[in-house]
């Protein structure tokens, strides 16, 4: 089958072109901005990449045209596949019919942390020697690779981060109703997306939809401190259900004991598995519960995925030590909602002691454009010993909501100035930290350069 992709380099549709390269396809597509190293990597797969959306790319004649859902109406290649009547449809769909089908099929959802505990989970099966498929909406370190198919045939696994943004633009169901999972973390959920959801409910909703699918044998594995998640319960369950996160004893659900780098897992009371890893944060300890309670499912026990999370070496750009200068170090985080915020400079705490934190940041996402968490950003951030925040583009005022930090916080309209009152603030031993979910225009490198030049 020949596919062509509009919005190829999306994290998630890169990894579909990977997949279907993979499975033998031939892979064509498009985007507005086609470069590395999201390009790079296509390239050498063997997929021709277009720039741009221009109606001439109807002559590549593919089988099937697969749309990212950063297209809307009015693309020029859209309304001529539509004036056409050629055959279209959306990147979880065509996942769902070409690569899913028929594979035990793992789904990690929640607000925060899919893509770190999507990546535990498949490297707790692949040190089992189940050899998984997985789409990740980052790189494991562990793989190196964003997807793979992994072993491939009836009932093999297949670990997926599941979203719950929509579709597409003809589909505004989240991408998670399509996976058909038969075993499903939902790791936390709270208010995110405010572009496409008016309130939490809305996205309760959703979430009961994913859960809806979950055959009778499968297993819901579900963050019992999440008030929000036992909401979606409560709107019906099918499924066999294994709770993680429980602060006291409760029966079948699995804890912690002990610090987030060190720690016995308990079930009940009964301590079933150790993890020692290289890990920091009560997040990713939870994490961590979710992916071994997940496994055992597939047949994995606790105490063989505890040792495989001793080797796992997290994810590209999650709390990433981008390089030290003139004696600060700089580091590189997704974070971007106010929860993913606080837990991320919670977790650089943990680790630096009473040492400065100068916490950097853009609100780039959806939501944070538009302002619809800004009063969380003073919580969001209290941990941190100074804050820079980039404001360009946004349609409300940084400074304001930052106001309760008094002089903790500056804000600027240009990565130039933003650099320029980091690199005069830090001091040897601070530690910079840098949270957008986009390219923060290069600032990681810019720091570093600068800092290097004092």
């Amino acid at each position: 089958m020949h596919i062509h992709i509009l919005g190829i380099c999306g994290t998630f549709m890169g990894g579909l072109a990977a997949l279907a390269r993979e499975g033998g396809h031939t892979v064509t597509g498009c985007d507005a901005g086609v470069y590395p190293p999201m390009s790079d990597q296509l390239r050498a797969l063997g997929i021709e990449l277009v720039e741009g959306y221009g109606a001439e790319q109807l002559s590549f004649q593919p089988d099937l045209f697969v749309i990212g859902n950063v297209i809307t109406r009015g693309n020029p290649l859209m309304e001529a596949i539509l004036d056409a009547g050629l055959p279209y449809t959306s990147g979880p769909q065509w996942l769902a019919e070409h690569v899913l089908q028929g594979r035990h099929v793992l789904a990690v959802a929640g607000t925060h942390g899919k893509t770190t505990t999507t990546s535990m989970l498949a490297w707790a099966l692949e040190k089992a020697g189940l050899q998984p498929g997985f789409l990740v909406g980052g790189v494991p370190l562990n793989f190196g690779v964003s997807a793979r198919l992994g072993q491939v045939g009836p009932g093999a696994p297949f670990v997926i981060e599941a979203d719950e943004y929509d579709t597409a633009f003809f589909d505004k169901r989240s991408k998670f109703v399509h996976y058909r999972p038969r075993t499903a973390i939902l790791n936390n959920l709270e208010f995110d997306h405010a572009d496409i959801f008016d309130d939490l409910a809305a996205i309760e909703r959703q979430f009961h939809h994913l859960v809806r699918t979950v055959p009778a044998k499968g297993r819901l594995v579900v963050n019992s401190r999440e008030e929000s998640l036992q909401r979606v319960l409560a709107m019906g369950c099918w499924s066999e259900v294994t709770r993680f996160g429980a602060r006291k004893e409760a029966p079948g659900a699995l804890r912690a004991r002990g610090e987030p780098h060190a720690f016995d897992v308990l079930r009940g009371s009964l301590k079933i598995a150790r993890v020692e890893w290289s890990l920091l944060g009560e997040h990713n300890q939870l994490n961590a519960l979710a992916a071994i309670g997940a496994a055992e499912h597939i047949g994995v026990a606790p105490e063989v995925a505890a040792k495989a999370l001793a080797s796992f070496e997290n994810v590209r750009r999650r709390l990433e030590l981008r390089g030290e200068a003139g004696g600060v170090k700089v580091y590189d985080d997704f974070a971007h909602h106010p929860t993913a915020i606080r837990t991320t400079v919670n977790g650089l705490r943990r680790k630096v002691g009473a040492q400065r934190i100068l916490a950097v940041f853009e609100p780039r996402s959806n939501t944070m454009k538009l302002g619809a968490m800004k009063a969380q950003l003073p919580w969001s951030l209290e941990e941190a010993d100074l804050a820079f925040c980039h404001s360009g583009g946004l349609g409300w005022d940084a400074a304001q909501a930052l106001a309760p930090m008094g002089k903790q916080a500056v804000v600027c309209d240009t990565i130039d100035e933003l650099v320029k009152r980091v690199v005069a603030a830090a001091r040897p031993g601070d530690h910079v930290l840098c949270m957008s979910n986009g390219g923060f225009g290069g600032i990681h490198q810019t720091l570093l350069d600068a800092l290097g030049a004092r």
